[in-house]
């Protein structure tokens, strides 16, 4: 019981200033969007005594928006050399910096009368969110105990589903997203930051990093000790210490050295598939079309932002329940039915938006398959893709995979967003066919190519992706071909 409570304290620390950020953060600057290009032009027209174009309204807004991705890549970059010298919970205290600068900058922009502050501002939360969704997972999932470690490092969609609703309802004109108070909507990042900062120096270091990265066996036991309280732990320090001689001489490995290593083969495959599947299956595309379906289906327009919160909460619903059954379903079930579902549930939307002015009830359909698409979302691919590569990874590889995997997730989100609007232009209803081949080949790819890591040790995964990576290998050593005859006697 004891045990559980610092858990469960342990995870809130890490998440609230972590993986939260990314989703609030994402959904803050929806709302007030009328209202901050206003203010741009505005302060354009005092500037300069003319006012902005459309086009370039519309090209300063965009690149406001893009500019979020491209902190996260910067923070995904610098994630890896963090976590390697500085540890993972110092990294996570010291990533707050970035999100208070922006909390600063975006408080104070409409005062300073520059729009060019909250650009920047947007640029350093983009760093924090990067920084964090490849930290936190790792924290975690190396602090956990074997049986838990796919539900604890879980929780970092979960808390990305949490900050996506909170930032929606603090969106909303009756709290933070009115006209006067949207300067105090984009800096309000800046309470969860401070919590953490308060809050998360009080839990102890990653046990393994202590032990694998420093060589500090009294500091790992330590740590232990605090999360797992008076439970026996000797056959987890005998585990870490396996693991430990098998790294031993390595030293932390560069993303470089990762793709020249014949035995990482399939790990990397198999990461490199699924972040980019994680953005470029059309579930945040979903969220661009919500407002529309929703319209067509004859819901108010003052009413729509209400609605709206029911498609964060459907994440929400859905990653929280993926944390209950993870270690109880395995990861593949998980991948595979997610992304099944998702293929299925993006021909039934297709067919649903090219009938919605021809059938009365089809914007009820399109209605539902944006709820039933987010949900396939979270309940696999949301979570699990987070949590592989903690598992499928050495220590001295695996700041260097989320590296990977955190470059991939956000250069993908910039791809989507920048060319869902022309993909939208050109296929008009059938704009989900590209998300629907990723869905499927997805899926094939786990179906035939990801094994099951649910209850097995780190070093056990490693085992099997040796076999796998040095199949080839062993089976053209089995046969060499016909040695010289020395002698023909029977």
């Amino acid at each position: 019981q004891f045990q559980s409570k610092i858990l469960i304290l342990m995870i809130c620390a890490a998440g609230i200033g972590g993986t939260f950020q990314y989703g609030y953060n994402i959904s803050i600057i929806n709302s007030p969007t009328s209202y901050i290009q206003t203010f741009m032009n505005e302060t354009w027209l005092e500037r300069t005594g003319v006012p902005l174009e459309s086009n370039v309204l519309l090209l300063l807004w965009s690149f406001t928006v893009s500019v979020y991705p491209l902190g996260g890549l910067t923070g995904a970059v610098v994630a890896g050399p963090m976590a390697i010298t500085m540890g993972r919970k110092t990294s996570l205290l010291l990533n707050n910096v970035f999100v208070i600068i922006a909390a600063v900058l975006s408080g104070f922009s409409q005062m300073a009368k520059s729009f060019e502050m909250i650009m920047l501002s947007r640029f350093f939360t983009g760093v924090n969110a990067g920084v964090s969704m490849n930290i936190q997972p790792m924290y975690l999932a190396e602090s956990a105990p074997k049986k838990l470690r796919g539900a604890v490092a879980l929780t970092s969609a979960s808390f990305t589903a949490l900050g996506l609703v909170l930032g929606q309802v603090v969106g909303l004109r009756e709290l933070l997203g009115g006209e006067e108070s949207w300067p105090f909507l984009l800096a309000s990042n800046v309470v969860p930051a401070l919590i953490q900062l308060m809050v998360l120096p009080w839990f102890p270091e990653s046990p393994r990093y202590l032990l694998i990265d420093r060589g500090d066996e009294e500091s790992c036991t330590s740590a232990l000790q605090k999360l797992r309280g008076n439970s026996d732990l000797s056959a987890e320090l005998e585990e870490m210490l396996a693991e430990q001689a098998a790294v031993k001489g390595q030293r932390a490995k560069n993303p470089w050295e990762l793709f020249q290593n014949p035995a990482l083969r399939w790990q990397l495959t198999s990461i490199i598939v699924l972040s980019s599947a994680m953005q470029l299956c059309g579930n945040d595309s979903m969220y661009f079309y919500a407002a529309y379906v929703f319209q067509e289906a004859g819901i108010p327009q003052d009413k729509i932002p209400y609605v709206v919160i029911g498609t964060g909460s459907c994440e929400l619903i859905a990653s929280v329940t993926s944390n209950m059954i993870i270690d109880y379903a395995g990861r593949k079930p998980l991948l595979l039915g997610g992304y099944a579902f998702m293929a299925g549930w993006a021909i039934v939307f297709m067919v649903a938006l090219s009938q919605q002015t021809q059938l009365n009830w089809m914007p009820y359909l399109s209605m539902a398959c944006v709820f039933a698409y987010i949900l396939s979302f979270g309940i696999g691919p949301a979570g699990v893709t987070g949590v592989l590569p903690t598992e499928v990874f050495d220590q001295m590889s695996r700041p260097a995979a989320y590296m990977i995997c955190g470059s991939l997730l956000w250069f993908n989100l910039f791809l989507v967003g920048t060319a869902f609007p022309f993909i939208v232009k050109s296929l008009a209803h059938f704009c989900y066919v590209p998300f629907l081949v990723v869905c499927v080949c997805t899926a094939f790819y786990i179906g035939f190519f990801l094994p099951e890591t649910k209850g097995k040790s780190f070093l056990e995964i490693s085992e099997e992706f040796k076999k796998r990576n040095f199949k080839a290998q062993t089976h053209a050593v089995f046969y060499k071909g016909p040695e010289e005859i020395k002698s023909t006697v029977l």
